[in-house]
């Protein structure tokens, strides 16, 4: 659990939302900055160095996602994208661009909190370059290519276990369809998304507890998939 009061810019035009983010986030400790035009967000991110930035898309000056790119062109900082676009595509673009995760208003506290602290750690482990993986009573070391459920060793196929490599990796944010293809074949023209959806069963046969409702890879549907954080 992320215990430290993180930097978080907000960078969102509508006053009311703007308010409750910061009401919200500060009842969790966290210092808020606000900024309510693409102009000002990418100044504050510049100046202030935030832990990670939330992101509406429908800003009145330029658009979220020009704002991602040019985040990206000088900073790794965890991007949640809020907005109420809420067709595949935007999210498809935002994800690809580099943010970490997407979520369509109206949306809860719970979830905004929970989405939150799993960028927050992404954040922590890629600074750490952490290689044992935990989850319930699931472990993976990356470095030893070695899996474990219930303290029972896991035999996995080559593409599987680069598959699930790739999502511990990034545990916590929304890799892409199209990621996840150029990651895992050299060639994304020798696979499709199928191809995917069948390797995502398969490790989920051999690894969540209920597959059927998994609680480790979660799907993001039509854009992609998520492992726990």
């Amino acid at each position: 659990m992320i215990t430290n009061p993180a930097t978080i810019l907000v960078i969102e035009d509508e006053p009311a939302i703007r308010r409750f983010l910061k009401t919200t986030l500060r009842a969790h400790e966290h210092r808020v900055i606000e900024a309510e035009t693409a102009k000002d967000g990418l100044r504050a991110a510049r100046l202030e160095n935030p832990d990670l930035v939330i992101l509406d898309l429908g800003l009145p000056d330029l658009d979220g996602i020009e704002v991602i790119r040019r985040l990206r062109l000088v900073s790794a900082v965890p991007i949640v994208v809020l907005s109420s676009r809420d067709g595949e595509r935007a999210k498809v673009e935002a994800l690809d661009l580099g943010a970490d995760d997407f979520i369509t208003k109206p949306f809860g506290v719970d979830e905004l909190m929970a989405r939150l602290r799993a960028a927050l750690r992404h954040a922590i482990q890629e600074k750490g370059g952490r290689s044992i993986y935990e989850h319930a009573s699931i472990k993976v070391d990356l470095a030893r290519r070695f899996v474990q459920v219930s303290d029972e060793d896991i035999r996995l196929t080559p593409k599987e276990f680069d598959l699930l490599a790739e999502l511990i990796v990034h545990a916590g944010k929304v890799l892409t369809h199209k990621h996840l293809l150029t990651k895992i074949w050299a060639d994304s023209s020798e696979a499709d998304v199928q191809y995917l959806r069948v390797l995502v069963r398969q490790l989920r046969q051999k690894l969540e507890p209920q597959p059927a409702q998994p609680s480790l890879i979660l799907t993001e549907p039509g854009v992609g998939y998520r492992m726990a954080g």
